[in-house]
């Protein structure tokens, strides 16, 4: 088992793994930037290491900085969290390199999955739909337009080393194309250093599933299921839940081994997510997360499986405590991104949290780092809380959902709060009638 673990990242996430090291009886380091420095991890953590002032790149990303803190404080494995270095294959090659344990795929699978066209191709290989599209990067925008011609219009472009929504654009005949092909270029070499764009058939009222995929180093690979993560805004999601009201039990069954395959095919270890368009009763494959995702949360309330601690434990050399059979799922779970946002604009609105409670009672879980007095920064992502709620049927969630969102106060900035107190009382969301663009046509109602 790993000794101590460097927790590269902040918030609620840090915390996250901090719980699970601590259970796991593993030292921790914690990493802040000076704004950080009160975090509760960073005071919970048995050493705490100051990386760089308060943006992101002088901090927790990096590299150099959180790679000696690794090696003044002893610690034998880093753990990356989600977002910031989580799926850097320059930095899990760099890891690797100073004999330390990245808690993450391998810097070649990181590379093979952050190639959004490299991705494409290897899940296909393996008989796992995709969307119809150009077969590599896009060299003109005549040959997107010849491609366009191709397969019909809408089409969307996508950034190859994107993900989130970056340097996407749809483009509905050639007009808007011509219009929109330099400037998805543009926007993903501004977010992901690399103006690569692909082409793919656009679908126009999917919804977005993605399944939970965990693999040891002895080639065993299990699936825990799927999430519903269609309630998005601008490609991020506001609200996940498990399993998806949209699928069968077969369909599941079904695409659960296909995933696995997959990836027990290229020799895949630790967590990862597969994500899918569903669209008229079929599946097309979007991209692989290498890495734990926000929404796992809700993969954990309905398994049982606590994935953290089995993440770290397949980087230690174990394998899997469980296996595809043991897998049950249980009930329902929701979850709901408290994001420090005005509910209606979504603009960020960073400030001092005044008043602070949150719900609790039977399958009410809350992940969250913060407290009252804290001043929430501008310099990171909004996101504040995650209320998580789980029930025996989806109903009773949404009811359960309902009361522990007008149970929750958080005082003297705007959040997201208000936004899903509507959600959970909608009749589309009562009756799963939405799709991944229902929330932005809601908003422009209200």
């Amino acid at each position: 088992m790993l000794q101590k673990i460097l927790i590269a990242n902040r918030g609620d996430i840090a915390i996250r793994v901090l719980r699970a090291c601590k259970e796991l009886e593993i030292k921790t380091v914690a990493v802040h930037s000076v704004v950080d420095e009160n975090l509760m991890h960073v005071k919970l953590a048995d050493e705490s290491v100051c990386i760089g002032d308060n943006k992101a790149t002088s901090s927790y990303l990096n590299m150099s900085a959180i790679l000696s803190a690794a090696e003044i404080t002893g610690a034998d494995a880093i753990h990356p969290g989600v977002g910031f270095l989580s799926e850097n294959a320059s930095f899990a090659k760099i890891v690797e390199a100073h004999g330390i344990t990245f808690i993450g795929p391998s810097s070649e699978h990181l590379t093979m999955m952050g190639d959004k066209i490299t991705a494409k191709h290897t899940m296909e290989s393996f008989g796992v739909p995709t969307v119809n599209g150009s077969a590599k990067v896009l060299e003109s925008l005549a040959q997107a337009l010849e491609i366009a011609e191709k397969i019909g219009y809408p089409v969307i472009l996508k950034a190859s080393s994107g993900g989130g929504g970056k340097g996407m654009k749809v483009a509905w005949n050639d007009e808007y194309l011509k219009s929109n092909f330099n400037l998805a270029k543009s926007e993903a070499k501004a977010n992901f250093g690399d103006d690569r764009v692909y082409l793919e058939k656009y679908l126009t009222n999917p919804r977005h599933i993605e399944f939970q995929v965990i693999a040891d180093k002895f080639g065993n690979v299990v699936s825990l299921g799927e999430r519903e993560c269609s309630i998005q805004r601008n490609n991020q999601k506001l609200m996940e839940e498990a399993p998806s009201t949209a699928i069968t039990q077969e369909e599941r069954e079904t695409m659960g081994k296909l995933v696995t395959n997959a990836l027990r095919q290229i020799g895949y270890v630790g967590v990862a997510t597969v994500e899918f368009l569903y669209d008229n009763g079929k599946f097309y494959f979007m991209e692989v997360n290498p890495r734990l995702q926000v929404e796992h949360s809700v993969t954990e309330e309905i398994t049982g499986i606590d994935i953290v601690k089995e993440q770290i434990r397949i980087a230690s050399g174990e394998k899997l405590s469980f296996r595809q059979e043991d897998i049950k799922i249980t009930g329902h779970a929701i979850e709901f991104r408290i994001n420090a946002e005005d509910p209606k604009t979504f603009m960020p609105c960073p400030g001092t949290i005044e008043e602070l409670y949150f719900p609790g009672g039977n399958g009410v879980r809350i992940d969250s780092h913060i407290h009252r007095g804290y001043t929430v920064p501008p310099y990171y992502d909004s996101l504040v809380a995650k209320v998580i709620i789980h029930s025996s049927e989806r109903h009773l969630c949404l009811m359960k959902s309902a009361q522990a969102l007008d149970e929750l106060v958080i005082d003297g900035i705007n959040t997201t709060a208000d936004l899903h107190k509507n959600l959970v009382k909608h009749k589309d969301i009562i009756n799963g009638q939405f799709d991944i663009h229902w929330l932005e046509k809601y908003i422009k109602t209200v």
